[in-house]
């Protein structure tokens, strides 16, 4: 079983920054992915960044150049940094892990806000 937990969502000014953070609970090893993915209000949820158990990492191309996603093994955190926020940045993220192998599950955490208003 694995908890996932999301801070640092906020209100934000347009062209401002925010951090988000996971904090994993639980075990996560092997070959697995985890990332962000955020929902606006009457939009399905998308994804917005990826980062492999390799390290690698993929953003989606409308935050790409803003977003950065990286991962403290040590003490299982997933981060997302936000720049240049905009209004289309607006939801809630969510932190999502997907365990490949040698074991299969996905997990979803609560979710965080993120509102990018002047």
């Amino acid at each position: 079983q694995v908890e996932l937990v999301e801070s640092g969502g906020g209100l934000v000014q347009p062209g401002g920054s925010l951090r988000l953070s996971c904090a994993a609970f639980g075990r996560i090893f092997g070959t697995f992915v985890m990332g962000w993915y955020r929902q606006a209000p009457g939009k399905e949820r998308e994804r917005v960044a990826v980062i492999t158990s390799g390290g690698g990492t993929n953003l989606a191309d409308s935050v790409k150049g803003r977003f950065s996603i990286s991962r403290d093994n040590a003490n299982n955190v997933m981060y997302l940094q936000m720049n240049s926020l905009k209004p289309d940045d607006t939801g809630a993220y969510y932190c999502n892990v997907q365990l490949l192998a040698p074991i299969k599950g996905e997990y979803w955490g609560q979710g965080t806000q993120v509102t990018v208003s002047s």
